[in-house]
């Protein structure tokens, strides 16, 4: 999901930090009802609850309930749709290469007590290119198979932001319209292995010298295999409000950094539930497939 319109940006960094990564998050299940012409722009506001672990391999979790801004564009360039935000750079039938964006929100990891005394963890906003490789799509579009490679740095979200490494999170997604006949709804399944550079790694799951305590002992991560994500997503575009929920799995049997510490438990549970009223919509009319 990109680097994009400068207008797009400034819009979405007024926006809460924490509303701003859950939206992120609903950009990624966010999708219309097929037609011809749609609207350049939807604009709309709810709310959404989220569950997540205080960082992946930990084994305590927070809870938010926050707005959830609903935000879809098509412009020739920029685009947020239900493949989240992106700017396009090449398109063809078989390929998209995209500037994206991606963020992560970890839960309140300084009240967890194996971090006691550590860095406070930070949102994470990711940024890079994103190749996108149809595989393949059905007679009438209503299914698709794509290779999502996208490469990304990694900046945290706080008043100096910081470069903390680089990811890399090669993924099969299937899109598909209507699944078992229920007229509207949009389902995606997506899974795939996730890398991490040794900087990246080190944030999250390094111990430094001198944070190492009994219990904790110093720790440098390595780089390389992270883990594997598997995800699915369900929405529906109704005519006024929109409803969307996410769940995604994480498995770190594997890892690199596996022995760390700081990892508690090799698997965790992501789940998201939104939903927003659509209050806005432009009078221009636009060709889009979504």
């Amino acid at each position: 999901m990109p680097a994009y319109h400068p207008a797009s940006f400034i819009s979405l960094a007024c926006l809460p930090r924490a509303a701003l990564l859950f939206f992120l998050h609903a950009m990624t299940v966010a999708a219309d009802a097929r037609a011809d012409t749609q609207p350049r722009w939807e604009v709309g506001l709810g709310l959404g609850v989220l569950s997540v672990p205080d960082y992946r391999g930990a084994d305590t979790r927070s809870s938010y309930l926050l707005p959830a801004p609903y935000f879809v564009y098509r412009g020739d360039i920029l685009q947020a749709d239900r493949s989240g935000m992106r700017a396009a750079l090449f398109e063809n039938e078989r390929v998209e290469v995209n500037l994206s964006l991606n963020a992560s929100l970890p839960g309140r990891s300084d009240n967890n007590a194996l971090r006691q005394g550590m860095e406070k963890l930070r949102p994470i906003l990711e940024a890079g290119p994103t190749a996108d490789l149809r595989l393949w799509s059905s007679e009438r579009r209503h299914a698709r198979l794509d290779l999502r490679l996208p490469v990304r740095a990694a900046l945290t979200v706080e008043s100096s932001p910081r470069h903390v490494g680089w990811l890399f999170s090669p993924n099969l997604l299937l899109r598909l319209d209507d699944p078992a006949g229920f007229a509207g709804w949009k389902l995606g399944l997506q899974a795939g292995p996730v890398y991490g550079s040794r900087e990246y790694n080190g944030y999250v799951y390094g111990v430094g010298a001198a944070e190492a305590r009994p219990g904790r002992p110093a720790y440098s991560a390595p780089g390389g295999y992270a883990g594997m994500q598997a995800a699915a997503t369900l929405s529906k575009r109704y005519s006024r409000y929109w409803v969307g929920a996410f769940l995604r799995y994480d498995h770190l049997g594997g890892a690199t950094f596996a022995d760390s510490p700081l990892v508690r438990q090799r698997s965790a549970v992501t789940a998201g539930l939104a939903v927003s009223w659509i209050f806005g919509q432009s009078a221009a009319m636009v060709q889009s497939d979504d």
